[in-house]
């Protein structure tokens, strides 16, 4: 991969051209806004939690989202069935493990869902990342507290142990299968103030996932341009709120010209 922003912006052109379906069983603090930052790449959401027809919908769909922002038990099990029927069709699945570390059913459901079933991507921060790869981590609710564990030794680690890719965000965004890893130096200290980003963040992993094969390239490029509409709503934005309303517009707005010049994505190989 030569020119990796030039990837991700032939892949922000897949997802609008192709229109992927992507399957969410989310939280209900970010469901509005996980569809609406689907729709904006140029994906469909469609957010389907009964256990009665989850089956049926990850059949249809071309990726599916696990998040567990918003965890009980019933959920759980409606992700592993929709999760055994995506890995049945082939559809990729990307696992967001929100507050994985902060609680004993968070952590064990997390690993029950790695180990149950074959999970293309995990996006999360430090310390979800950290916990999953059996490694310390300090997290207080779903955020992380303290000093946080070094991105790329916490996704390296998940990445082997799980035979999946892990993609960590911070301030640099990390995203490695275990044998190449890509920085993305994208993004805006504001996406840290508003409720839901890297919920946000997931979906936008997922759209991208459904059109490329290939999870490290489809979870960098994703980061990529989510960062970079991030960057530019951030110019327009007085602040937190809206900041959102801006984000939305960026990435309907966001064109495959500004992804390449804008997109800082470092290869490296292991």
């Amino acid at each position: 991969m030569t020119d990796p922003a030039r990837v991700a912006a032939q892949i922000l052109t897949a997802v609008r051209s192709g229109r992927p379906l992507v399957h969410h069983i989310t939280n209900f603090v970010v469901m509005n806004i996980t569809a609406n930052i689907t729709l904006c790449c140029g994906a469909l959401p469609v957010m389907a939690h009964a256990r009665e027809e989850v089956e049926e919908m990850a059949g249809a769909a071309d990726a599916l989202v696990l998040n567990l922002g918003t965890l009980w038990p019933e959920q759980v099990e409606a992700m592993l069935l929709a999760g055994h029927r995506a890995n049945e069709k082939g559809i990729p699945i990307v696992l967001d493990p929100v507050g994985a570390g902060a609680s004993t059913l968070r952590t064990a459901s997390a690993q029950r869902l790695l180990r149950e079933l074959s999970i293309a991507v995990v996006r999360g921060n430090a310390a979800e990342i950290a916990t999953l790869a059996g490694l310390g981590a300090s997290i207080r609710g779903v955020e992380a507290t303290g000093t946080s564990p070094d991105a790329a030794a916490v996704a390296l680690a998940l990445a082997r142990r799980h035979s999946c890719v892990a993609a960590v965000t911070g301030a640099v965004d990390i995203v490695t299968d275990g044998r190449v890893l890509l920085r993305i130096a994208n993004g805006h200290p504001l996406m840290g103030r508003v409720t839901g980003t890297g919920c946000m963040a997931t979906s936008v992993v997922a759209a991208c996932a459904a059109v490329e094969k290939d999870s490290v390239l489809a979870a960098a490029s994703a980061l990529a341009m989510y960062g970079v509409a991030g960057q530019a709503a951030a110019e327009r934005a007085q602040g937190p709120g809206t900041f959102q309303m801006h984000l939305f517009d960026a990435l309907a707005g966001l064109t495959e010209e500004v992804v390449r010049k804008d997109g800082r994505m470092v290869q490296e190989t292991l």
